[in-house]
């Protein structure tokens, strides 16, 4: 059975193995049982390393070796594999969470909590201004920023956007409700998707025809995207800037009316 080094590669990456594993496992799914023997032969990993790589697979659970002698193996389907590899990974990603949850309650933070506010040189947020890349460094910031809001908040953005986010504008828009804070949100696209987000979400939102993604609070702090391309990276900026935020409000509000 002859693969392709560049198959080889790619499931390499996908199923976290390294060469000679994906290579056995190739030719065991190739052959459907076969000795160690058989499998060196198809897959060109060295005889005396594949009763090792046999038995690392086995452990991993990508092979299971028949009963009998000699020794025989078969090669777990391709979709149980992937079933087992993202049950383990939500299970890890499940665990980290609870880890860090737990962490807020430990001493040890409460420390580092202190130690940030009672710093020598304190941050103050009217004197930055900064450049942030990347979905989860924009949306986390975002997040912070919006939840700190006093008065109001100001969103306009897409409609798909939003509704990749719904999740995270939808816990939110109820913090910022109960907090009595005034939320304006414009979205261009799709009608009927602006229409169903109106339902979802519980709240006046304007069809605009505005092609930019920018969020305004309390007229005094403005992040705003500089691309929609979807196949680059996020980049946004966000200014504390009650000047630039203000007229910014200004020539926004204009356009709803």
């Amino acid at each position: 059975m002859l693969v392709k080094q560049e198959l080889i590669a790619r499931i390499k990456d996908y199923f976290d193995l390294n060469m000679y594993e994906t290579k056995v496992w190739l030719a065991l799914l190739g052959k459907g049982i076969a000795s160690a023997g058989e499998v060196a032969g198809i897959s060109g990993v060295p005889r005396s390393r594949t009763y090792d790589v046999l038995e690392n697979l086995e452990k991993k659970g990508f092979a299971i070796a028949k009963l009998g002698k000699p020794a025989k193996y078969i090669g777990v389907k391709p979709m149980i594999m992937l079933e087992k590899l993202e049950n383990n990974l939500r299970k890890d990603v499940e665990k980290k969470i609870t880890t860090f949850s737990n962490i807020k309650e430990t001493k040890e933070f409460k420390q580092l909590e202190d130690l940030y506010k009672q710093s020598s040189n304190p941050v103050k947020r009217e004197n930055i201004s900064v450049a942030l890349e990347g979905k989860s460094n924009i949306s986390g910031y975002l997040k912070e920023i919006i939840r700190n809001a006093k008065k109001e908040v100001i969103i306009c953005t897409d409609a798909e956007d939003m509704n990749l986010k719904i999740r995270l504008f939808h816990k939110t828009f109820e913090i910022l409700q109960k907090a009595g804070i005034k939320v304006k949100v414009a979205l261009s696209g799709d009608d009927n998707l602006i229409k169903q987000l109106r339902s979802n979400l519980k709240i006046k939102i304007k069809k605009v025809n505005i092609d930019a993604k920018f969020f305004i609070i309390d007229k005094r702090e403005i992040l705003f995207y500089l691309s929609k391309d979807t196949s680059k990276e996020d980049v946004a900026i966000w200014l504390n800037s009650e000047f630039f935020a203000n007229a910014f409000a200004f020539l926004f509000e204009k356009t709803l009316l």
